[in-house]
């Protein structure tokens, strides 16, 4: 073939009375260049390897050289590396101071609101600033980062907590007004009669007043003053048809003289809900509603439960 310049390799052998020839091409030359560059690279890996294996053993200069070269650029490279997320974590650090700013400003309104003291309030952070620094910036060290990591997580931690007690004070406090007798049981702000001592309409003597009267035409709504169970829809000899409601902790609210009840005993209400309507039914002189709160079976001024309501 055109291009090739094979070599015939003759073999004699004594043993033998003929002899053998055998004839190389340019794919036994490539092959051979091939094993031979395999063969190198694998010898320069194993001493390379061995090399970096035993530097420290052998203790030579030049070779202690080599490794603590390559050892200085990989430490260069993962120093590099940990300061450029150092810093990208630094920014995200600073984000989380100022969402941490944004919940003490939170906690703040919401102590304010639960009607906390100032110095009941839970501890914030006192704002920073300044001018840029003209001066060049250092990089966050690992223990620096770790410091900062750990004090802002005992912080949120704190404020976590600081948050749950004053949430839980707010829950409380808006359970305890739904249950508390302090919504108007009528939009008529307008008593007749007062709690207390007064001269009673029918005998003309001094009586005690066990609740408040309010003035109404027959068929305005009456209303639940706040959130409980009906234990009485009944007549009554003397206050005619009632409603009487307990919103637990002993705290029972009646509405007396009604023409109408609309809800029966076991029912639950909850606060605002129309539960009867104005009448003149019993030992009353005209329609109006004769609202009491008793506490354990004592009567109780509701007055003061209605200016609770603000």
């Amino acid at each position: 073939m055109a291009g090739e310049y094979p070599v015939n390799i003759i073999l004699v052998s004594s043993n033998l009375a003929r002899t053998r020839s055998i004839t190389l091409s340019w794919r036994h030359y490539a092959l051979g260049v091939l094993v031979g560059f395999v063969l190198l690279v694998g010898l320069a890996t194993v001493l390379n390897y061995s090399l970096l294996r035993y530097a420290t053993a052998i203790n030579h200069p030049w070779l202690q050289a080599m490794v603590l070269s390559d050892q200085r650029k990989e430490a260069q490279r993962a120093q590099l590396y940990t300061e450029e997320h150092l810093n990208a974590m630094a920014l995200k650090v600073g984000e989380l101071q100022g969402q941490l700013l944004r919940l003490d400003g939170l906690g703040e309104k919401l102590a304010k609101i639960a009607g906390l003291k100032p110095q009941e309030l839970p501890a914030k952070n006192p704002g920073r600033g300044g001018a840029e620094s003209s001066m060049p910036v250092r990089a966050w060290t690992i223990e620096e980062f770790a410091r900062e990591i750990q004090a802002l997580t005992r912080t949120i931690e704190e404020r976590t907590d600081q948050l749950s007690v004053l949430e839980a004070l707010l829950v409380q406090d808006s359970v305890n007004k739904k249950f508390l007798p302090s919504y108007a049981p009528v939009d008529s702000v307008q008593y007749t009669s007062n709690f207390g001592y007064r001269i009673d309409p029918f005998t003309g003597s001094q009586s005690f007043h066990e609740g408040i009267d309010f003035h109404g035409d027959k068929g305005t709504a009456v209303l639940a003053a706040a959130s409980g169970k009906v234990v009485a829809s009944e007549w009554h000899a003397q206050y005619g048809k009632i409603v009487d409601i307990d919103h637990g902790n002993g705290l029972v609210s009646r509405y007396a003289h009604a023409s109408q009840l609309l809800v029966k005993e076991g029912d639950l209400v909850v606060r605002g809900q129309k539960i009867a309507e104005i009448g003149s039914t019993g030992r009353s002189t005209g329609p109006h509603l004769h609202f009491e709160v008793r506490l354990n079976g004592v009567p109780q001024n509701p007055a003061r439960f209605l200016r609770a309501n603000g």
